[in-house]
Protein backbone atom coordinates (compact mmCIF):
# COMPACT_ATOMS: atom_id res chain seq x y z
CA UNK A 1 0.00 0.00 0.00
CA UNK A 2 2.80 2.43 0.92
CA UNK A 3 4.60 1.66 -2.35
CA UNK A 4 1.40 2.34 -4.28
CA UNK A 5 0.92 5.71 -2.55
CA UNK A 6 4.56 6.67 -3.16
CA UNK A 7 4.22 5.66 -6.82
CA UNK A 8 1.15 7.84 -7.29
CA UNK A 9 2.73 10.83 -5.54
CA UNK A 10 5.83 10.48 -7.72
CA UNK A 11 3.74 10.06 -10.87
CA UNK A 12 1.64 13.15 -10.08
CA UNK A 13 4.74 15.23 -9.30
CA UNK A 14 6.42 14.20 -12.56
CA UNK A 15 3.24 14.93 -14.53
CA UNK A 16 2.90 18.35 -12.91
CA UNK A 17 6.59 19.17 -13.47
CA UNK A 18 6.46 18.18 -17.15
CA UNK A 19 3.28 20.21 -17.66
CA UNK A 20 4.89 23.21 -15.97
CA UNK A 21 7.87 22.93 -18.32
CA UNK A 22 5.51 22.70 -21.29
CA UNK A 23 3.64 25.86 -20.23
CA UNK A 24 6.96 27.66 -19.73
CA UNK A 25 8.12 26.62 -23.20
CA UNK A 26 4.77 27.67 -24.67
CA UNK A 27 5.09 31.15 -23.14
CA UNK A 28 8.64 31.43 -24.51
CA UNK A 29 7.36 30.69 -28.02
CA UNK A 30 4.46 33.15 -27.67
CA UNK A 31 6.91 35.86 -26.64
CA UNK A 32 8.90 35.23 -29.84
CA UNK A 33 5.92 36.20 -32.07
CA UNK A 34 5.68 39.68 -33.58
CA UNK A 35 2.91 41.48 -31.72
CA UNK A 36 -0.15 43.38 -32.92
CA UNK A 37 -2.10 45.94 -30.90
CA UNK A 38 -5.85 45.95 -30.32
CA UNK A 39 -6.18 49.09 -32.45
CA UNK A 40 -4.31 47.47 -35.36
CA UNK A 41 -6.72 44.53 -35.17
CA UNK A 42 -9.78 46.74 -35.65
CA UNK A 43 -10.15 45.57 -39.26
CA UNK A 44 -10.11 41.90 -38.28
CA UNK A 45 -13.20 41.81 -36.06
CA UNK A 46 -15.03 39.34 -38.34
CA UNK A 47 -18.43 39.80 -36.76
CA UNK A 48 -19.98 37.97 -39.79
CA UNK A 49 -17.75 34.98 -40.20
CA UNK A 50 -17.18 31.28 -40.76
CA UNK A 51 -15.84 29.51 -37.66
CA UNK A 52 -13.92 26.24 -37.60
CA UNK A 53 -13.06 24.69 -34.24
CA UNK A 54 -10.36 22.23 -33.24
CA UNK A 55 -9.66 20.47 -29.94
CA UNK A 56 -6.18 19.40 -28.90
CA UNK A 57 -3.77 19.37 -25.93
CA UNK A 58 -1.11 21.71 -24.57
CA UNK A 59 1.88 19.69 -25.91
CA UNK A 60 0.37 19.63 -29.41
CA UNK A 61 -0.38 23.36 -29.14
CA UNK A 62 3.30 24.01 -28.44
CA UNK A 63 4.18 22.29 -31.72
CA UNK A 64 1.58 24.35 -33.58
CA UNK A 65 2.86 27.65 -32.16
CA UNK A 66 6.40 26.82 -33.24
CA UNK A 67 5.15 26.27 -36.79
CA UNK A 68 3.01 29.41 -36.85
CA UNK A 69 5.35 32.04 -35.42
CA UNK A 70 6.56 33.35 -38.80
CA UNK A 71 3.08 33.67 -40.34
CA UNK A 72 1.10 35.19 -37.48
CA UNK A 73 1.03 38.13 -35.10
CA UNK A 74 0.02 37.64 -31.47
CA UNK A 75 -2.33 40.19 -29.93
CA UNK A 76 -0.70 42.14 -27.10
CA UNK A 77 -2.64 44.34 -24.66
CA UNK A 78 -0.79 46.29 -21.97
CA UNK A 79 2.20 44.00 -22.34
CA UNK A 80 0.11 40.81 -21.98
CA UNK A 81 -0.15 38.17 -24.69
CA UNK A 82 -2.68 35.99 -22.90
CA UNK A 83 -5.95 37.38 -21.53
CA UNK A 84 -8.40 36.05 -18.95
CA UNK A 85 -12.08 35.78 -19.90
CA UNK A 86 -15.23 34.79 -18.06
CA UNK A 87 -18.66 34.16 -19.59
CA UNK A 88 -22.12 33.73 -18.12
CA UNK A 89 -24.58 31.93 -20.42
CA UNK A 90 -28.32 32.42 -20.19
CA UNK A 91 -30.97 29.91 -21.25
CA UNK A 92 -34.66 29.17 -20.79
CA UNK A 93 -35.85 26.94 -17.92
CA UNK A 94 -36.22 24.11 -20.49
CA UNK A 95 -32.66 24.70 -21.83
CA UNK A 96 -34.01 25.47 -25.31
CA UNK A 97 -30.75 26.99 -26.57
CA UNK A 98 -28.79 23.97 -25.39
CA UNK A 99 -31.28 21.50 -26.90
CA UNK A 100 -31.44 23.32 -30.24
CA UNK A 101 -27.69 22.85 -30.58
CA UNK A 102 -27.72 19.31 -29.16
CA UNK A 103 -30.44 18.26 -31.62
CA UNK A 104 -28.38 19.40 -34.60
CA UNK A 105 -30.46 22.40 -35.69
CA UNK A 106 -28.36 24.58 -37.97
CA UNK A 107 -30.11 27.79 -36.96
CA UNK A 108 -29.23 28.42 -33.31
CA UNK A 109 -28.62 31.19 -30.83
CA UNK A 110 -26.68 31.87 -27.64
CA UNK A 111 -27.23 34.69 -25.16
CA UNK A 112 -24.29 35.44 -22.91
CA UNK A 113 -22.47 38.06 -20.87
CA UNK A 114 -18.72 38.06 -21.48
CA UNK A 115 -16.15 39.92 -19.44
CA UNK A 116 -12.55 40.64 -20.38
CA UNK A 117 -11.17 40.17 -16.88
CA UNK A 118 -7.97 42.21 -17.23
CA UNK A 119 -9.78 45.35 -18.41
CA UNK A 120 -13.14 44.75 -16.74
CA UNK A 121 -14.95 45.41 -20.04
CA UNK A 122 -18.25 43.52 -20.06
CA UNK A 123 -20.62 42.88 -22.96
CA UNK A 124 -24.10 41.44 -23.40
CA UNK A 125 -23.91 39.37 -26.59
CA UNK A 126 -26.38 37.59 -28.85
CA UNK A 127 -24.64 35.11 -31.12
CA UNK A 128 -26.47 33.48 -34.04
CA UNK A 129 -25.39 30.72 -36.39
CA UNK A 130 -27.47 30.32 -39.55
CA UNK A 131 -28.11 27.30 -41.77
CA UNK A 132 -25.11 28.26 -43.93
CA UNK A 133 -22.91 27.88 -40.82
CA UNK A 134 -22.10 31.58 -40.76
CA UNK A 135 -21.86 33.26 -37.38
CA UNK A 136 -23.14 36.74 -36.57
CA UNK A 137 -22.62 38.39 -33.21
CA UNK A 138 -24.13 41.61 -31.85
CA UNK A 139 -23.30 43.09 -28.46
CA UNK A 140 -23.63 46.10 -26.20
CA UNK A 141 -21.36 47.27 -23.42
CA UNK A 142 -22.78 46.77 -19.92
CA UNK A 143 -21.48 47.09 -16.37
CA UNK A 144 -22.47 43.78 -14.73
CA UNK A 145 -23.63 40.22 -15.46
CA UNK A 146 -27.36 40.94 -15.17
CA UNK A 147 -29.68 41.16 -18.20
CA UNK A 148 -32.20 43.28 -16.33
CA UNK A 149 -32.66 46.95 -17.20
CA UNK A 150 -34.40 48.79 -20.01
CA UNK A 151 -31.44 49.12 -22.39
CA UNK A 152 -30.48 45.46 -22.05
CA UNK A 153 -34.05 44.25 -22.47
CA UNK A 154 -34.62 46.41 -25.54
CA UNK A 155 -31.42 45.00 -27.04
CA UNK A 156 -32.54 41.43 -26.34
CA UNK A 157 -36.08 42.02 -27.59
CA UNK A 158 -34.71 43.17 -30.94
CA UNK A 159 -32.57 40.05 -31.41
CA UNK A 160 -33.58 37.17 -29.15
CA UNK A 161 -35.67 34.30 -30.50
CA UNK A 162 -36.90 33.40 -27.02
CA UNK A 163 -39.06 35.06 -24.39
CA UNK A 164 -36.44 37.23 -22.70
CA UNK A 165 -38.37 37.28 -19.42
CA UNK A 166 -37.83 33.52 -19.05
CA UNK A 167 -34.05 33.66 -19.48
CA UNK A 168 -31.98 32.74 -16.44
CA UNK A 169 -28.26 32.19 -15.70
CA UNK A 170 -27.33 28.63 -16.72
CA UNK A 171 -23.56 28.16 -16.90
CA UNK A 172 -20.41 30.15 -16.18
CA UNK A 173 -16.92 29.52 -17.51
CA UNK A 174 -13.42 30.91 -17.16
CA UNK A 175 -10.49 30.52 -19.56
CA UNK A 176 -7.30 32.13 -20.82
CA UNK A 177 -7.11 33.22 -24.46
CA UNK A 178 -4.25 33.79 -26.89
CA UNK A 179 -5.28 35.57 -30.11
CA UNK A 180 -3.32 35.25 -33.35
CA UNK A 181 -3.82 37.19 -36.59
CA UNK A 182 -2.31 36.10 -39.87
CA UNK A 183 0.03 38.64 -41.43
CA UNK A 184 -2.40 39.16 -44.31
CA UNK A 185 -4.99 40.20 -41.66
CA UNK A 186 -7.70 38.03 -43.22
CA UNK A 187 -8.28 35.71 -40.28
CA UNK A 188 -8.16 35.53 -36.53
CA UNK A 189 -7.29 32.50 -34.40
CA UNK A 190 -8.31 32.19 -30.77
CA UNK A 191 -6.62 29.62 -28.54
CA UNK A 192 -8.37 28.91 -25.25
CA UNK A 193 -6.66 27.09 -22.37
CA UNK A 194 -7.37 26.39 -18.70
CA UNK A 195 -11.13 26.14 -19.34
CA UNK A 196 -13.24 25.72 -16.20
CA UNK A 197 -17.01 25.50 -15.67
CA UNK A 198 -19.53 26.14 -12.91
CA UNK A 199 -23.14 25.06 -13.46
CA UNK A 200 -25.57 27.48 -11.83
CA UNK A 201 -28.40 24.94 -11.47
CA UNK A 202 -26.46 21.92 -10.20
CA UNK A 203 -23.52 23.61 -8.47
CA UNK A 204 -21.16 21.19 -10.23
CA UNK A 205 -17.69 22.41 -11.20
CA UNK A 206 -15.54 20.90 -13.96
CA UNK A 207 -12.02 21.72 -15.10
CA UNK A 208 -10.94 20.78 -18.62
CA UNK A 209 -7.34 19.93 -17.76
CA UNK A 210 -4.92 20.45 -20.61
CA UNK A 211 -7.63 20.52 -23.28
CA UNK A 212 -7.15 23.36 -25.78
CA UNK A 213 -9.90 24.87 -27.93
CA UNK A 214 -8.67 26.46 -31.17
CA UNK A 215 -11.08 28.49 -33.27
CA UNK A 216 -10.26 29.74 -36.75
CA UNK A 217 -12.42 32.74 -37.67
CA UNK A 218 -12.46 34.13 -41.20
CA UNK A 219 -14.77 35.79 -43.70
CA UNK A 220 -15.68 33.12 -46.27
CA UNK A 221 -13.20 30.52 -47.42
CA UNK A 222 -10.09 32.70 -47.37
CA UNK A 223 -6.87 30.68 -47.61
CA UNK A 224 -5.55 29.91 -44.14
CA UNK A 225 -1.87 29.16 -43.42
CA UNK A 226 -2.95 27.54 -40.15
CA UNK A 227 -5.13 24.85 -41.75
CA UNK A 228 -2.13 23.18 -43.39
CA UNK A 229 -0.23 23.24 -40.09
CA UNK A 230 -3.17 21.69 -38.25
CA UNK A 231 -3.41 18.93 -40.86
CA UNK A 232 0.31 18.20 -40.54
CA UNK A 233 -0.19 17.75 -36.79
CA UNK A 234 -3.29 15.56 -37.33
CA UNK A 235 -5.47 18.10 -35.53
CA UNK A 236 -8.78 17.86 -37.33
CA UNK A 237 -11.96 19.99 -37.17
CA UNK A 238 -13.96 19.07 -34.11
CA UNK A 239 -17.19 20.90 -33.33
CA UNK A 240 -17.05 22.20 -29.78
CA UNK A 241 -19.58 24.52 -28.18
CA UNK A 242 -18.26 25.72 -24.83
CA UNK A 243 -21.81 26.18 -23.60
CA UNK A 244 -23.14 22.80 -24.76
CA UNK A 245 -20.14 20.73 -23.70
CA UNK A 246 -19.95 22.54 -20.37
CA UNK A 247 -23.65 21.97 -19.74
CA UNK A 248 -23.41 18.27 -20.61
CA UNK A 249 -20.37 17.82 -18.35
CA UNK A 250 -21.96 19.55 -15.36
CA UNK A 251 -25.67 18.70 -15.60
CA UNK A 252 -26.43 14.96 -15.75
CA UNK A 253 -30.18 15.70 -16.10
CA UNK A 254 -30.04 17.23 -19.59
CA UNK A 255 -30.34 15.24 -22.80
CA UNK A 256 -26.85 14.49 -24.10
CA UNK A 257 -26.93 11.33 -26.21
CA UNK A 258 -25.84 13.16 -29.38
CA UNK A 259 -22.83 14.58 -27.52
CA UNK A 260 -21.58 11.30 -26.04
CA UNK A 261 -18.75 10.87 -28.54
CA UNK A 262 -17.50 14.42 -27.97
CA UNK A 263 -17.84 14.08 -24.20
CA UNK A 264 -15.88 10.83 -24.28
CA UNK A 265 -13.14 12.56 -26.30
CA UNK A 266 -13.06 15.46 -23.84
CA UNK A 267 -12.81 13.04 -20.89
CA UNK A 268 -9.78 11.43 -22.51
CA UNK A 269 -8.11 14.84 -22.79
CA UNK A 270 -8.93 15.65 -19.16
CA UNK A 271 -7.54 12.30 -18.01
CA UNK A 272 -4.21 13.10 -19.69
CA UNK A 273 -3.81 15.77 -17.00
CA UNK A 274 -4.83 13.50 -14.11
Amino acid sequence: MINFVVYNITKNFVTYFLLLLTYTFMNTIINSFDSISLDAMSGVKLMNRVDTKFVTTIPRLVQLLKMAQNDYFVQEIDGKRSSAYTTLYYDTPAFDMYLTHHNGCLGRQKVRVRQYVDSGQTFLEVKNKNNHRRTRKKRISISDFSIEGEEKQQFLKSLCWYDIYTLKPALRNWFNRITLVNKGKTERVTIDTDLRYHNIATGIDKAMGQAVIIELKRDGNVRSPLLAMLRDLHIHPHGFSKYCIGTALTNPQVKQNRLKEKIHYVHRLIEMDA
